[in-house]
């Protein structure tokens, strides 16, 4: 028997270094994980390098890496995945960008670069979208929220370039930084100059906001300025189901793994960060019903990772590892649980360390591993992989791989 439904299971950052805390184990190897244990003991394991050996992926590139999508080939930059994921249709040639709001105070330097993490900025946004005239430039723009203090732009329109800098200065007590080009190109040059237009327009609008005038008078930080970077030029991708001939779901409360997703042809279904794991399994759950494949994306391990909790990160692994009872129960499923980096407590960055690999569904090879972290899965029988070879090896699984020769 075979299984026909794949279900990747990407826990963010999942990957770690020996934490003292922790007696010198990972988080994963310190944590009471029996379902993932289990799930180690009834498939086949191994290590991944999401990229290459030595190579500290990004989310973005790690991501379109375990989607079968060579991040040398495709990836363009991380703002115009985190636009599609904040629900702007992006298309080929539109420049996106990251952006987030944040506080200057009377001399125009920034006091808070979240804004005192404001939590809904869906009336400010909307007011900057609908307020911000680029029409002089001939270039249109979206503008939407994301979680938080978080948001997106794109733009669209003939002659831009994404070669542009960000106006991030990235610390407090200096003012945003002016945009500029980051080549020679006319083309850099004139987006540079419709960012800069836009920031200035979204804080003449922003300045005298309700919003912003009601938090000033609670003494919270007014959200009047918009910080941009991370611009990449929208690419073509050829679409999950035409690369692999399987029908897709992405279900991820990140809103750049929502926008990767969503840019290869995966359909989204919507999350929040504050979305219960459970209910996001039982998501998952009823898109198996429909879909040959889903992409679970977890996120928490990798920002308790950057923090340096480890004690938080063993946890949080406990609860992910609690909610994944009803996969048991499914037919037909192969499951792949992996981390899309490493996420060392230590280092408080991604890392290049392999990440641990489980594949467990009806006719796959049991290997001696009886438990999942990194470093019993190395001993595993997937030995050590890149992360390019994930889904033609889950192809192959389900029976999708068509043969090589004759």
């Amino acid at each position: 028997m075979t299984a026909s439904k794949i279900l990747l299971l990407i826990i963010d950052g999942v990957g770690d270094r020996p934490c003292g805390i922790l007696g010198n184990k990972t988080p994963l190897q310190a944590a009471s994980i029996p379902n993932l244990d289990r799930l180690a003991a009834e498939g086949i394991c191994g290590i991944m390098d999401p990229i290459a050996p030595g190579v500290r992926g990004g989310s973005d590139t790690s991501h379109l890496s375990l989607l079968g999508y060579d991040p040398h080939i495709y990836y363009t930059g991380r703002g115009p995945l985190e636009a599609a994921g904040c629900g702007i249709k992006m298309e080929p040639s539109m420049i996106g960008f990251r952006a987030n709001y944040a506080t200057v105070d009377d001399d125009g330097n920034v006091i808070d670069r979240r804004a005192g993490r404001i939590a809904d900025t869906t009336e400010i946004t909307a007011a900057v979208k609908n307020g911000v005239d680029l029409s002089k430039y001939g270039v249109e723009i979206e503008f939407a929220p994301g979680t938080c203090h978080r948001a997106a732009l794109a733009l669209k329109g003939k002659g831009l370039s994404a070669a542009v800098s960000s106006n991030d200065p990235k610390k407090t007590g200096v003012p945003p930084k002016t945009i500029h080009a980051e080549d020679g190109s006319k083309e850099a040059a004139f987006t540079a100059e419709v960012c800069n237009e836009f920031f200035r327009q979204a804080a003449e609008i922003l300045k005298d906001h309700p919003v912003n005038l009601e938090r000033k008078a609670r003494g919270d930080f007014p959200a009047n300025v918009v910080l941009i970077r991370g611009a990449g030029e929208m690419g073509v991708y050829e679409t999950f189901e035409e690369k692999h001939e399987l029908s897709g779901s992405v279900v991820a409360a990140a809103a750049l793994i929502a926008g990767i997703g969503s840019s290869v042809g995966l359909e989204r279904i919507p999350v929040l960060p504050t979305t219960p794991l459970d209910e996001q399994v039982n998501l998952v759950c009823r898109e198996l019903e429909k879909k040959d494949f889903v992409l679970f994306n977890v996120k928490t391990a990798d920002e308790y990772g950057h923090d340096g909790k480890a004690v938080e990160k063993m946890k949080y692994l406990e609860e992910v590892d609690a909610a994944l009872l009803p996969f048991f129960d499914m037919p037909n499923l192969m499951i792949a649980v992996c981390g899309d980096h490493s996420t060392p407590c230590t280092i408080k960055e991604h890392s290049a360390d392999p990440v641990p690999l489980i594949l467990r569904g009806d006719g796959t090879r049991i290997d001696l591993v009886t438990s999942y972290d990194e470093i019993s899965c190395a001993a595993g029988g997937l030995c050590r992989i890149s992360g390019g070879s994930l889904m033609p090896i889950l192809l192959d699984l389900v029976d999708k791989t068509h043969k090589y020769g004759a």
